[in-house]
């Protein structure tokens, strides 16, 4: 028997490709297993519960299913595929909602088999908002063969929920496979984790485990695909990473399983959210360094972000305001490594007062590095007017931080307008340190699109950089990784006079944005009291930057966007008690 994982990528909702790619993958005999909501696409959010995408789905699910009776017969070939069965009421309006598991075979009507049980409710995930949970075990028979069927969080145990559908399976055993049809967004290390979750769950149920995950941009959300098969220890399948593939394997015989005793409870979803520090002990803490195969990993993940974002939202050009300091400069180099044919990316450099000549010699070295045309607009003339039309209107001060943001909202006014001009997408350029104290101008710096660095902290922009001359071949000048770092918005003005040095001020955000970290918590790691304070203070502050800024691409388990929901109103004293 073959099992052919089908790692798909669709846009939301594009019900004729979802039935194209699915009329052309069942030309061989086997058992095709194809990602979670396959036929709708992850997540839905609110979507699903609209009228019109309600309408279409179950047009769309009907015209499968007649598809599928039309089919000669055959005995040799199943398909389990991911989708929604729908609950309406008199009025249309949903009763209720399910995520489940479909069965196609040729000849015969379509039918639901399982209903998904655990239902996240954190982070990016809110399922218990839109969707009634299954309650019974995945138990599936084809061909003479009893599989063990999961959808997702399925495979996840938790100190948080009430039952656990592995150890369900477990009582009713035994199983020729288990089956997982999941959308796993991408994290760095997320995939390491879960082919530890399927060995231990593949020793539990003394069965391979097979899992097909989707790929694809939604916004802010990634899915990597890197579908896999484990045998007890043994990873014997795996598909790449964010490309669509078919993983065809054999099915498994089972083997000897080992004795996994009380490890059912590691490698459960809580984990996932642990902070990353370096394993050295030496005081204050610092954040764990990304190997160059996790560098390469991040990087092919931002390019194919961008590359998502772009194609679902129709752009073909790139706007990057390009300042000669280090985030520019990666972003910049990013984007041009993921053009594609007929694609155009344009750099601007906008000098202001305080930009210092270096600025546009590296500006223009790493433009020439990368094939591009530098286009200068200076905002010196725009500053003078703004300030001395306020000097001669308002009887305060034009200084201080008022001329320092004016210089930025300036810059992004002017990207916008050139933005109009040319139908360009924006990129952002601000990073996760930045957004995390609130160190950029609303309106400003941090206008874009799409966010690529700003789940980067500036520690980890660096080592990306790095990486990326090491196997590019020297694209980013040595200037802009060694100069440092500065938003040139007054004289002499460097990153380090306003925040603590990124090595600690990374390491405590980390702390911070884990969730698990107090301050007193944060001192016995080495940092000083008051820069805590002062950090803590920073980060309470700026959430209302963070509410309006653009989409921030995911990478990791706790980032700030679409999962990360913080009041912005509050009292700010309980993080010092």
């Amino acid at each position: 028997m073959q099992i052919h994982l089908h790692q798909t990528h669709h846009t939301i909702a594009d019900f004729t490709a979802i039935r194209q790619t699915l009329q052309t993958a069942l030309d061989r005999p086997g058992l095709h297993v194809f990602p979670e909501l396959y036929l709708t696409g992850y997540p839905l959010a609110d979507l699903c519960l609209q009228s019109p995408f309600i309408h279409s789905y179950q047009k769309f699910l009907k015209e499968i299913d007649a598809w599928a009776q039309k089919l000669p017969k055959s005995s040799e070939t199943v398909a389990l595929l991911g989708g929604l069965a729908y609950q309406l009421g008199d009025e249309g309006i949903p009763v209720s909602i399910r995520n489940v598991i479909y069965e196609l075979t040729p000849g015969a009507p379509l039918r639901p088999l399982y209903t998904k049980r655990l239902l996240p409710n954190y982070d990016i995930f809110d399922e218990q908002k839109y969707f009634t949970p299954g309650t019974t075990p995945g138990v599936w028979e084809w061909q003479g063969k009893r599989f063990a069927l999961m959808i997702c969080e399925d495979m996840w145990a938790s100190s948080f929920h009430q039952l656990d559908p592995a150890l369900d399976l477990a009582k009713i055993g035994p199983f020729a496979a288990v089956i997982n049809l999941s959308a796993s967004p991408f994290e760095v290390t997320k995939n390491e984790a879960r082919i530890a979750r399927a060995r231990t769950l593949s020793q539990l149920l003394k069965a391979p485990f097979y899992y097909v995950n989707r790929v694809g941009g939604e916004d802010e959300i990634l899915f990597d695909g890197q579908s896999f098969a484990v045998n007890g220890d043994k990873l014997f399948g795996q598909a790449p990473a964010f490309a669509a593939h078919t993983l065809s394997l054999p099915l498994a015989s089972a083997t000897e399983y080992a004795p996994i005793g009380s490890t059912i409870c590691e490698n459960t979803w809580e984990s996932l959210f642990a902070p990353r520090f370096s394993s050295e002990k030496a005081l204050p803490r610092r954040l764990q360094t990304w190997s160059d195969a996790e560098c390469a990993l991040v990087a092919r993940a931002l390019q194919f972000s961008l590359q998502e974002y772009a194609s679902k939202n129709g752009f073909k050009k790139f706007l990057v305001a390009l300042s000669g300091g280090m985030d520019s400069a990666l972003v910049l180099t990013l984007a041009k490594l993921s053009l594609a044919p007929g694609q155009e990316l344009e750099a601007v450099y906008m000098p202001g007062s305080f930009s210092s000549p270096l600025s546009w010699d590296l500006s223009m070295e790493i433009c020439q590095k990368l094939g591009l045309k530098l286009t200068s607009l200076p905002i010196k003339f725009l500053h003078s007017n703004i300030r001395m039309a306020f000097q001669n209107t308002f009887p305060q001060p034009f200084e201080g931080l008022t001329d320092e943001n004016v210089q930025s909202r300036l810059r992004g006014m002017l990207l916008y307008t050139r933005s109009n001009q040319t139908g360009a997408m924006v990129i952002n350029t601000s990073n996760k340190s930045e957004l995390a104290v609130g160190y950029s101008t609303q309106y400003g710096d941090s206008v874009g699109a799409l966010s690529l660095l700003g789940d980067l902290y500036k520690t980890e922009v660096y080592r990306l950089a790095e990486w990326i001359n090491q196997a590019h071949g020297g694209l980013i000048p040595k200037g802009i990784i060694t100069r440092p770092p500065s938003a040139e918005l007054r004289e002499n003005q460097k990153d380090q006079d306003s925040l603590p040095a990124y090595e600690r001020l990374d390491a405590m955000l980390e702390g911070i944005l884990s969730y698990r970290f107090h301050a007193r918590d944060l001192t016995t790691m080495g940092f000083e009291a008051s820069e805590v304070k002062r950090v803590f203070q920073l980060y309470a502050k700026a959430e209302y930057k963070r509410r309006q800024f653009c989409p921030i691409v995911k990478i990791k388990a706790k980032s700030f966007g679409f999962g990360y929901r913080v009041p912005l109103s509050k009292h700010p004293g309980f993080y010092q008690d």
